[in-house]
This record gives structure tokens, C-alpha cells and sequence, in this order.
């Protein structure tokens, strides 16, 4: 639902009310993944999508209904063989998607203040669980933080749906649960991916640029002044840092949504760099160099006292094995890599 939050801020000032459609699960092959959304106003105005095809116009269809009398619609679609492939939704595929009114539309006050702790939550990069009732009535919504707290009153199912929403988040899942025999569509927001990426060379260039396209935040960390000029970077990072990795590091939010790549080849850079980085949870460690070079890192780093199971954490040679030659191929196979961690279970 990112994607389209900007559309969703605009449409609110504008003083249309309008559906919210979103995809709660999905079965073999489909376009768009669970989370997928999509607003529709009563004049047929559309930001977002659901699917790939003709599941787009029933769901435009129910939306019209569900702004006409309020009641949300919990769909369900299966295709054909002869629709199959028009669809997205290829071996049998089937989606189910849960379309509302926007909780900001709705007159419950509640979900209307919801709403607005979870733009509020989002706009400062900070992680959030939605939970919502698929059955009409209302109450509706639920918004939990990580940590537990929560905005909303489920009354004695609260403190339940707050467990599992915290589980759904250390997962990185969302989807359809039922508790306390309420049927439930949970939605994780987890913090922007942030790749950082410790060595401005001439394959940091290529990896910067995938990086941004698949939406990560991007921070370039390099000491060497000629290296970390910005003028290098036709599509820039967000932060470009001309310190030395322990100085930078000190100052950033390491988390679990935190991806660090090595490319410098040289031990003073990239080695104080993992001495801070391996103290912390990061999902991915990936350091460039041949499998010489690695095992000398590997090496030194069991003098400095780091065990086999931190050490065996560093991706080396960093990125998936494509064959990779040049800048924008390693890069490539980098970011593969990166993506493969990103999507993993947790």
C-alpha cells in the first residue's frame, strides 16, 4: 500500500470518500502480491492495482457497492484455463481481496485516528501491524506497533491479536488469521530495506541504481574523498558519507531491515566496518573479494575474536554465482542476493 499512500494523502484533501482494496491471499501463481492495493472513487478515479486483468473490474464493481452502503466485501476469484494467462494467475491461481471503505472515510472515529497513526508511523520509517475484520460492523481496525503497543480496542481479543500481529512482523507475513473467532486480514509495514554499502567503487555506481529501483533506502559509506564525490552517481544515493566506516556507523539505525555490502577490498575499510556490523542483527552481510581474499578476512577476523558462527554470517565472494564479469553484472548478482536474503523466511 506504499505505493500508493501519496494518491491516498491527495484524495483526502480533495473530500471524496473511497473504497480500499487490498489483496489478503493468494494461491499458486499471481501478479501482485498479499498487501497489494488499490483506492477507487464513486467517479471511477483508480490509483493502485490488485491483479493483472478482468479481476481489476470486479473489484472496481464491488467497490461502487461498497460506497454506496458501507459494507465491506471479502472476494474470492478463481480462473479458467482460457483466463488464465490474461489474469496474471497462471496453474489455477486465486486471489482473495477485502474491499472497504478507507478507514479515513469511515464515520467510526476510531479507524479514522487509526488511519492517521499509521500515515504518521509510516511517514518516520518506523515499522507498524494493521489488523483488520474482514465481517462488516464496527471497530474494525487495529494498529500494533512491534513492541506491542497498540491504537484500538478489541476488548479481551486485544492482547491476542497484538501477539500474533508481533509474530506476523518478526515473520514479515501477511495475511488471513482468525482469533478469537474473528475472521482477520493482518498487513506488516516493516521499516524501508536499507542497503548500506561501504566502498564507493565503480560497482557501488550499478548497485546503487538497482537498489533505488527496487525502493531501498541507500546510504554509501567511503573515506576516500576522489571515491565519494557525488558527481560519480548519476542516480545518487540518499546518503553519500565521506567518513570512515566506524565514524558513519556509530550514527545509523543497524536493524533488521538493514542490508551491508563491502567493496572495497581493503582490510582498514572493510575490516572495521564488519567489526561493527557482525555485532548487530542484520539480515545480510555480503563482502566483495575472491575466495582467497575472503578466507584471509575470515582469518583475521577469528583473531580479532569474532566466532565461527559470526564470521560464517558474511556472504563471501559477495553475490550469487551468474558468471558475473562486468560493473553492472556483479552488481546484478549482488542485488540478487540481497533481494534472495530480503524474501527469505524469517
Amino acid at each position: 500500500m506504499q505505493d500508493i499512500l501519496s494518491d491516498i494523502q491527495t484524495w483526502l484533501t480533495q473530500s471524496q470518500p473511497f473504497a480500499l482494496a487490498r489483496v489478503t491471499h493468494t494461491w499458486g501463481s499471481s501478479p501482485r502480491e498479499v498487501g497489494a492495493a488499490m483506492v477507487v472513487r464513486a467517479d471511477l478515479a483508480v490509483a493502485g492495482s490488485v491483479s493483472g486483468g478482468c479481476v481489476e473490474n470486479a473489484v472496481i464493481e464491488a467497490a461502487r457497492q461498497v460506497l454506496k452502503d458501507g459494507r465491506p466485501q471479502h472476494l474470492h476469484f478463481g480462473v479458467s484455463d482460457g483466463t488464465a494467462w490474461s489474469l496474471g494467475l497462471t496453474c489455477g491461481g486465486k486471489i482473495s481481496v477485502l474491499v472497504e471503505l478507507h478507514p479515513a472515510c469511515t464515520e467510526d472515529a476510531l479507524d479514522r485516528q487509526i488511519w492517521d497513526k499509521l500515515t504518521e508511523t509510516l511517514a518516520q520509517q518506523r515499522p507498524a501491524v494493521l489488523l483488520s475484520k474482514l465481517a462488516p460492523g464496527k471497530n474494525r481496525h487495529l494498529l500494533v506497533d512491534p513492541e506491542g503497543a497498540a491504537w484500538g480496542d478489541w476488548g479481551e481479543a486485544t492482547s491476542a491479536a497484538i501477539e500474533v500481529a508481533q509474530q506476523f512482523y518478526r515473520e514479515r507475513h501477511s495475511g488471513e488469521v482468525e482469533i478469537a473467532g474473528e475472521a482477520l486480514f493482518l498487513q506488516v509495514f516493516p521499516r524501508p530495506a536499507h542497503l548500506l554499502v561501504i566502498g564507493a567503487s565503480h560497482i557501488a555506481i550499478p548497485l546503487v541504481k538497482l537498489a533505488k529501483e527496487m525502493q531501498f533506502a541507500v546510504t554509501v559509506i567511503d573515506p576516500r574523498q576522489i571515491f565519494a564525490a557525488p558527481e560519480r552517481f548519476p542516480l545518487p544515493p540518499d546518503r553519500l558519507l565521506n567518513v570512515w566506516p566506524e565514524a558513519a556507523l556509530s550514527q545509523l539505525d543497524l536493524n533488521d531491515d538493514t542490508y551491508a555490502v563491502l567493496l572495497t577490498h581493503d582490510p582498514k575499510i572493510d575490516d572495521a566496518a564488519l567489526h561493527i556490523l557482525l555485532q548487530h542483527n542484520l539480515p545480510y552481510i555480503g563482502a566483495l573479494g575472491s575466495s582467497k581474499t575472503h578466507a584471509r578476512r575470515r582469518q583475521r577476523l577469528q583473531e580479532a575474536g569474532f566466532s565461527q558462527a559470526q564470521i560464517d554470517r558474511i556472504h563471501g565472494p559477495v553475490g550469487l554465482d551468474i558468471g558475473a564479469k562486468t560493473p553492472g553484472e556483479i552488481a546484478l548478482s549482488i542485488m540478487a542476493q540481497v533481494v534472495q536474503a530480503r524474501r527469505a523466511p524469517r
